[in-house]
This record gives structure tokens, sequence and C-alpha cells, in this order.
């Protein structure tokens, strides 16, 4: 028999990332790599222990393969315990019929089943594709002592940007009133952070009522949480003042790395009282070799620089040669730049080779017309031919051949 639990975590990491393109290709967006040793879903995941919160459901469903092996027990993030622990739940046949999560709430409905086992109070629901660090317990103590049905995190962002989230309007003492999904005016610039803390027993109503509309689109944002505000339930917005960042388009995965190197941004990934744990890749210490140049980066282990590096981030087993020079880029896993190669304001993904003498991406201030300016991506596994040239906002999936122009 499980022990009772006051909270149970369940992670959505079944994103396609679609808005990724190149990088989500093979992978899910919660297992794209970040800021030189980290997978995006080490964030969600290294926050559930120093929170309380031992027992946590990751629901996968596109390409599950590496995420899967990549949890594993749970480990890596002290998720191994006897009484609970870290499962991947992907979607499953039942007697004889199987169906995919349809949606968020689906996800989750599917699996009341794992979540009963637990009885718990609450329900924390996370999402598998945000940077940030969160104490998930001061949220649930919140919204234990006001007596909620419901609490949404929220986080205040420029008025002028309010239009691309979803914002919660509240009361003086926080109640949520209205939920506006991405209004052209909005009313206050407070933004759904797509955390929630559900009473246990509220929740699962929903869920089954959800369950049985043939017109719902099974989503929390569309179904569950108007569902609720239409037959007044209580539902808090809970205000979180810290560093967060939804990585699900390529500007926002490279400023989200680039700002680990900003000493005025609050993502501090080196705080001894709050660690961001990730499964380790087991090689040698990195190095800089004589005559490389190496300002403001993020070197991981088993890099190896001959060249410059500026303003970048490194992760294990990149490597960039003599005279070779790599601006405001990531270079993932493997990735290797050449002796001569040039390499600006791109996110090179895994086991990329990019040729001698070749160049890809720009500075913003040599593109004259800003409009054709951007990050440049190219895809896992992809060469880019000797003295090739690939221009800025490009996205390859497939090889560059030698001196070939795609500027």
């Amino acid at each position: 028999m499980n022990v009772k639990k006051k909270c149970v975590a369940m992670l959505l990491a079944g994103g396609q990332g679609s808005r990724l393109y190149a990088l989500t290709q093979n992978r899910a967006k919660p297992a794209v790599p970040y800021g030189g040793k980290y997978k995006i879903i080490d964030f969600p995941l290294s926050n559930c222990i120093p929170s309380g919160i031992d027992t946590v459901g990751v629901l996968t469903q596109y390409e599950p393969l590496e995420l899967n092996a990549y949890i594993g027990n749970g480990a890596t993030w002290d998720l191994d315990c006897m009484s609970g622990g870290a499962y991947v739940l992907p979607p499953y046949v039942k007697g004889k019929k199987g169906e995919w999560y349809s949606g968020t709430a689906s996800a989750i409905f599917q699996n009341i089943h794992f979540i009963e086992q637990y009885n718990p109070d609450y329900i924390l629901i996370l999402s598998g594709d945000h940077i940030y660090t969160m104490d998930y317990e001061k949220m649930i103590d919140a919204h234990e002592e006001r007596g909620a049905d419901a609490t949404i995190a929220v986080m205040e962002v420029p008025m002028a940007e309010a239009s691309r989230f979803g914002i919660m309007n509240t009361d003086d003492d926080m109640r949520i009133v209205e939920f506006e999904e991405k209004p052209p005016v909005p009313k206050n610039n407070l933004a759904s952070m797509g955390i929630y803390v559900f009473s246990w027993k509220k929740l699962r109503e929903y869920l089954i009522a959800d369950n049985q509309d043939p017109n719902s689109s099974n989503d929390f944002g569309k179904n569950i949480i108007p569902n609720m505000l239409n037959n007044g339930e209580k539902m808090f917005a809970y205000l979180f003042s810290g560093y967060w960042k939804d990585v699900g388009t390529i500007d926002s995965l490279w400023e989200a790395n680039m700002d680990l190197l900003d000493p005025n941004v609050p993502l501090d990934v080196w705080d001894p009282e709050w660690k961001i744990y990730s499964r380790t890749s087991g090689r040698p210490g990195h190095y800089i070799g004589t005559g490389a140049l190496v300002d403001n980066a993020m070197l991981t282990e088993g890099c190896s620089v001959e060249g410059t590096v500026a303003n970048s981030v490194l992760f294990a087993g990149a490597r960039v040669e003599k005279d070779a020079m790599v601006e405001s880029t990531i270079l993932m896993p493997g990735a290797v730049v050449e002796e001569g190669a040039e390499v600006y304001y791109s996110i090179i993904a895994e086991n990329v080779t990019i040729k001698k003498g070749a160049v890809v991406g720009a500075r913003p201030e040599n593109v004259e017309d800003k409009s054709k300016w951007g990050v440049a991506v190219v895809g896992e596994g992809v060469t880019i031919g000797e003295n090739a040239k690939v221009g800025p906002k490009a996205m390859l999936e497939k090889d560059v051949q030698d001196g070939e122009n795609l500027w």
C-alpha cells in the first residue's frame, strides 16, 4: 500500500515544441539542452525535493525515448525514494482501448489511477518547458491557508507584452475573477505561468466532467480553469517575483542561454541553497589551449577551445579549433567548429560539424535589413561544408556543401 501524500506533482512533458523546429525533430521540448549542462526539464524536477515534493508523475508523449532514458528512476534529482519517486507516464492501452493525450487535462485524467494511489490533498501541475527556480511549498501553503480550490502562479510582465499571455484578472485579495487568453487589450499584467495547485477532490470532479464533454479541448487553460471560474470556485493568483522564461521559441531559448552570462539577470544556477541537478556527461574537465581567447562564456566538461569564444555557452564535448570564432552562440554537445570557421548569434545542435572557413550567422550590426536578421539554427548532426556561408535566421536540417552560399 502506498503512503498518503499531501501533494503529488504532475509534470507535463509531452509537448512537441514545433516552434523550435530543427531542435525538436527527434526529441520532446523538455529534453532540449540548456545552459551548458542541463535539459529544460531539469529545472522543474530540481525544484521538487527542496519544496517537499517526493512523488512526481512525468507525462510523456511526443518522441519520448530520450526523455524516458534521461529521467530513469529519478535519482539525479533525489526522486528515487521508496515511498514515492519519479514515474514516467506515457499514454497506454486500457482494456481494449488506447488513446493519446488529447490535451493537458486529458493527460491528467488518464492518470487518475496513478494519483489516487497516494490519496493526495493537493495536485501540483507543472510544465516541463520553463526555466525558473521556485519553492512550490510556499505556493501550496498559500493555497491551503486560503481554502482555495485552485491557485495559479502568476508574474507581472510589461503591459506592452501582456497580450502574449493568459492574463488573470483579480480582486484586491488576489482572488481570480476573470481569465483572458491573450487579450488584445489586457486589463492588467498578471500573466499565468502554467503552474497550478488544485485541491484534488475538486479537480477530479472537473476532469471527469471534462472527459465526458465531446466539445472540450481537454485543456486546463481552455476548459478546466474557465469552467471552474464560471461555477464560482475559489481560485486565487499566487504572485511569483523571480526569474521565469518560457523557452518555446528559438529566440527565447537563445535569450535564456544568454541570460546566464548576464550578472544582472536573477537566475542563479550557482546558488548552493537551491541547486539545479542534471545527469553529467562523465567527460574530463574543459581545455583552453595556448593562444585561445575566452570572454564571458560558460564552458562545460569536455570542451576544447583553441580559438576565440565570446558571450557563448558551450556544452560537453564542444570543440572550437585554432583561429575559429564563436560569438553569442550556443554550441550543444559534440558540436565542432573547425579551424578558421566563424559562428555568430546561432544555436548549433548536437554533433554538428562546421568545416574550415565556413561562416554561420551574423552580428546584427552587419545586416542592413534588420527584418532579415535573427538567430541561425543548425540541426542535429548536420555538416556545414568548407567555406560555406549560412546567413542569419537560417533553419538547417540538411548538410550544406563545400562553398555553398545560403546567405
